[in-house]
């Protein structure tokens, strides 16, 4: 339409101005010929790249809610009341809490201060929590669709990525299912010689000190899982390689705008005055440190209602493709068998009577994120909160069975971030001696891979045939730290 009637306007003026006004105003003609032709152009593609644009927004924000009877819903509702109240909320808990199924909200609560210790300002519905691990699935799937527009390949060595990397073999899906073998950052940078602990960690140090040190990797890479925040790191600057953006940016043009989640965003220090602390049980602050603004493995802010958008999307087929979302919710490390396994960005849940739980939870100071997918169910748990508090991982997991048989009887123990979930050099709990400080994380793993090593070595050291006087077991009391690292 647009395009025929230009067409037939410039014709008009071209005869127009070679019949009568060519020695007149040419200038005036010449300029609104010009003009003509831009607007009418303008106006045949501008539209459409518009529409294409609105039409890709609104496809990844649609969600088709699940219908459910009054009683469904007073039933769940009661329930979650029930839980909630005696499970959480009178446990000294300190932020939020949202739980629905199929997008229906079933339960919201908000609970506490956003300083805990000044009881001013209420925590709300747009009050944004740090998210600390349970930012990985976000960076998880931004690669992921990153593969799908063929800017990354999942078997690319990250080599490609990064000039003077010194470790070759680990791939870009070693780092998304934490089997890559590299160093932890929060470790080696702690380094005095290495790093001046006085100064800010970014992304690029982290990426600097491994090329310029070459601190020891763990194993060789996809041998066995291990935790390790350095993939995230590493994951988030290779985003920001191949699309040009930084990474706040990316996430908020690709996701979070989007997606109308208003309230969430990627933490740079140009946030840092209106970003809230954490704290102790004690409602005492939990100090910054050097490592508050690298990205990637945390560091995203966000809100229940936003994480409820960001749950719902992951059921869209237009945000991508489902080949591969299953590879994500794909169990990545088989050396030992555990109901406990991680994908491409996410921890999961595999029972042996074929339920399945997707989910990450997270820890960061005081910050204690957990969020949980049941995906029979389209149900999805999502508890935030600023006073660190280990019963919001419990109350998580026992909420699963409030909709299926998800056999969460007996509280775990777990630390979560600590435990590794599989593999052969799995972990066993082991009860923390208390410590202050930025080190507390790598002192527990150091005792407990000591610990590891003994248990091997007893078991491998011919028994002794005589008799031995043993020494009376001096009693230890050991206290529960307040931790401070993540993960």
């Amino acid at each position: 339409m647009w395009a025929s009637s230009c067409t037939y306007f410039i014709t008009a003026l071209l005869n127009l101005y070679i019949n009568k006004f060519i020695h007149v105003r040419r200038f005036l003609y010449s300029s609104l010929l010009a003009f003509l032709i831009i607007s009418c152009k303008s106006n045949s593609q501008s539209p459409e790249n518009k529409h294409n644009k609105e039409t890709n927004h609104a496809s990844i924000a649609t969600y088709e809610i699940e219908k459910l009877s009054d009683a469904e819903l007073a039933n769940y509702k009661h329930k979650l009341n029930t839980f909630f109240d005696s499970m959480l909320l009178r446990r000294n808990f300190n932020g939020g809490v949202l739980v629905a199924k199929g997008g229906n909200i079933l339960y919201e609560q908000y609970i506490g201060y956003k300083n805990p210790k000044i009881k001013t300002d209420t925590i709300d519905v747009h009050t944004p929590f740090h998210l600390a691990s349970t930012s990985k699935p976000f960076t998880g799937m931004a690669v992921l669709r990153l593969v799908q527009e063929g800017k990354i390949g999942l078997e690319d060595d990250i080599v490609k990525y990064f000039s003077g990397f010194p470790y070759s073999g680990v791939t870009v899906k070693d780092l998304l299912c934490h089997r890559s073998g590299l160093p932890n950052y929060l470790y080696f940078m702690e380094d005095k010689d290495k790093w001046n602990r006085n100064a800010m960690v970014s992304n690029n140090d982290v990426l600097d000190v491994l090329i310029k040190y070459q601190p020891p990797i763990s194993y060789q890479p996809g041998k066995r899982f291990n935790y390790c925040n350095t993939n995230y790191v590493l994951l988030a600057l290779i985003i920001e390689k191949v699309t040009g953006k930084t990474y706040p940016e990316y996430l908020k043009q690709t996701i979070f705008k989007p997606l109308h989640m208003d309230d969430t965003f990627v933490y740079t220090p140009a946030d840092s005055g209106r970003v809230i602390m954490s704290y102790k049980p004690s409602g005492a602050v939990w100090d910054n440190d050097m490592f508050e603004n690298t990205y990637g493995d945390k560091n995203i802010y966000s809100t229940p209602r936003d994480l409820l958008k960001w749950n719902n999307v992951l059921y869209n087929k237009n945000f991508i493709r489902e080949s591969l979302l299953d590879s994500a919710y794909t169990p990545q490390s088989h050396e030992k068998p555990s109901i406990h396994n991680y994908g491409l960005g996410w921890r999961m849940l595999n029972l042996k009577n074929g339920k399945n739980v997707i989910y990450h939870f997270g820890k960061w100071h005081g910050f204690t994120p957990a969020f949980a997918r049941l995906i029979d169910e389209k149900a999805v748990i999502i508890i935030v909160g600023n006073k660190y508090n280990k019963n919001i991982y419990e109350a998580a997991k026992h909420s699963y069975n409030i909709f299926g048989s998800y056999m969460q009887s007996e509280p775990s123990g777990e630390e979560e971030d600590i435990q590794l979930p599989t593999g052969p050099h799995t972990l066993a709990p082991i009860a923390p001696v208390k410590k202050t400080g930025v080190n507390d994380k790598k002192k527990m793993l150091i005792a407990a891979e000591q610990k590891a090593k003994e248990k091997t070595l007893a078991a491998t050291k011919p028994k002794e045939t005589k008799s031995v006087t043993k020494k009376p077991a001096v009693k230890k009391t050991i206290a529960t730290p307040a931790k401070k690292n993540k993960k």
